[in-house]
């Protein structure tokens, strides 16, 4: 029986590639790295319904990917046989939290996905009504933080902006460098994740499952095509084939992550219940 993963692995690749080569032939791809356009609704919004990034797949799913594929993976996790509750699934789940948190929340500071658009040439701006795009320091954009003439009237000295920005409280945005696909990196390891997490009660000896988990099993399954669908829409619709391709790589790095041979030893494959129980009984 081929290994779960390398199918998994494979056809996230195909889908992936496959949206990305359909962005190019048929030019649906939005660059979201450039200013002059990522503030405007996507080109083919209008006639495309997954073009648009306020469609339920983007607002409610794809934004809270981890959270999703987290809370699939404490259903499978509580609802298993205490024999498949082993300490190897909750360090995979840590590690690939710690990865994510990483590259798209916090890495001593701001994110490494950030700090890569600063550093390939990105640039902090606030876009004015008018179009005109004003460059900020980028510390505004790493503290997320809404700037306007009366907060910051340093930063709109030049009076002929004052009018044009007004009261506006507006949001920088780090823009021109290299934009790496955050999507598709989440959705890629997320999907990896998940085929990982599920191959655990296929393992020898764990027969029967109860309905609990029947449950996690059908959840984390639809789950997992709402992921390769959401893939397939990134890929066809948002960034550029690069950023794409190097978000994708980001997402098989992450999941191999939870290769190392630290996830293999004896040590994690003990289960939980059985570390708590020989420590209750030393006390």
């Amino acid at each position: 029986m081929p290994d779960a993963r390398i199918t998994a692995f494979t056809i996230t690749t195909l889908v992936v590639a496959v949206g990305t080569l359909y962005s190019v032939v048929y030019a649906t791809y939005l660059d979201t790295s450039n200013p002059a356009i990522t503030s405007l609704p996507h080109h083919l919004a209008a006639t495309d319904y997954f073009a648009s990034k306020t469609n339920p797949l983007n607002v409610y799913f794809i934004k809270y990917a981890w959270a999703w594929t987290s809370l699939a993976f404490f259903a499978l996790f509580v609802t298993s046989p205490e024999k498949a509750q082993t300490w190897e699934r909750v360090g995979k789940w840590l590690a690939e939290t710690g990865v994510w948190m990483v590259f798209t929340s916090w890495f001593f500071g701001p994110a490494l996905l950030e700090r890569l658009i600063a550093a390939s040439g990105g640039e902090c701006v606030v876009q004015l009504p008018s179009g005109y795009l004003l460059s900020v320091p980028d510390e505004y954009c790493y503290t997320k933080s809404s700037i306007s003439p009366a907060s910051h009237p340093s930063l709109f000295a030049a009076s002929l902006l004052v009018p044009e920005a007004g009261d506006l409280n507006m949001k920088p945005r780090l823009r021109r460098g290299h934009d790496v696909s955050g999507h598709v990196f989440l959705l890629v390891m997320s999907t990896l994740f998940l085929v990982d997490q599920l191959r655990a009660s296929f393992r020898p000896g764990i027969m029967r499952w109860s309905d609990p988990h029947k449950y996690a099993m059908a959840f984390s399954t639809t789950l997992l095509a709402v992921w390769l669908f959401a893939s397939y829409t990134t890929s066809v619709y948002f960034h550029t084939p690069f950023e794409k391709f190097t978000g994708y790589l980001l997402g098989v790095a992450g999941f191999a992550i939870t290769l190392a041979p630290i996830f293999n030893s004896p040590e994690a494959k003990t289960p939980v219940s059985s570390t708590v129980d020989a420590k209750a009984h030393e006390s």
